[in-house]
């Protein structure tokens, strides 16, 4: 479907989830990928599915010293960058100080730092980033106050950078995933802990089931490809209808 042939690619937060499926999506479609993360076994896995073109780094996002070494090591290693996916999250949830520093280090701050970190590649390429949001940005959350606040925040910031970036050259939009569910992702483990929220949150999709990291990847690539060259500063949501709920 997609062509990325002679781009080069990072993904901060690409070893499991979303981020890794977006990496391999890109990976097949020709692109050379870097991606970083925390935890060394998956980094490892993903980064030996990514193919002879494939870059991994670790990276604790919430750390900005680390995220400028990343970002540098990764262009090096690619020659370059023409796409950022800042997809990390540190599910900060609670209205304490620990979910909001958890949530302002890693879904807000990471983000602005990676991009700053990449702005001189992707201005020399023309390139673009895209930030992954939340449905939860959306809307009030009684159970995660910090996480749905910082991802608002991201779609305000995507606006901002968009608007920032345009006489660069370089787009920026946003995806807003609903509930995906992935092996070892937060949605399996609730299924066991709080079976009674699992229930409910898949009774509030229209389709009768949680999404897939691939269909939340496959709008991820089509944001970065030339077929969305004339999009900036949207946030596309991937729900299945869950916020018409």
């Amino acid at each position: 479907m997609f062509d990325f042939t002679g781009k080069r690619v990072v993904v901060c937060g690409g070893s499991k989830g979303i981020g890794r499926s977006a990496a391999l999506g890109f990976a097949k479609a020709g692109a050379a990928v870097s991606i970083c993360a925390r935890g060394a076994e998956a980094l490892a896995a993903t980064r030996a599915e990514l193919g002879p073109q494939g870059h991994a780094a670790p990276c604790d996002l919430g750390d900005a010293a680390q995220i400028a070494r990343y970002i540098a090591e990764a262009e090096a290693a690619l020659g370059g960058i023409d796409v950022l996916v800042n997809n990390a999250s540190g599910f900060g949830m609670a209205d304490t100080e620990e979910g909001w520093a958890a949530s302002l280090n890693v879904d807000v701050l990471a983000t602005t730092r990676a991009s700053r970190a990449a702005l001189p590649a992707l201005k020399a390429a023309r390139g673009c980033i895209v930030n992954i949001s939340s449905i939860s940005g959306y809307r009030p959350s009684v159970r995660g106050p910090a996480y749905a606040a910082v991802k608002a925040l991201l779609i305000n910031y995507t606006q901002s950078q968009a608007a920032t970036l345009a006489p660069d050259g370089v787009r920026v939009n946003g995806v807003a995933p609903g509930s995906i569910e992935f092996p070892g992702g937060v949605w399996e483990q609730r299924r066991d802990s709080h079976p009674e929220l699992y229930r409910r949150t898949l009774a509030s999709i229209p389709f009768g089931r949680f999404g897939t990291p691939e269909e939340v990847a496959n709008v991820i690539l089509f944001l970065a490809s030339p077929l969305a060259g004339w999009i900036t500063g949207h946030t596309v949501v991937v729900d299945g209808g869950q916020m018409l709920s």
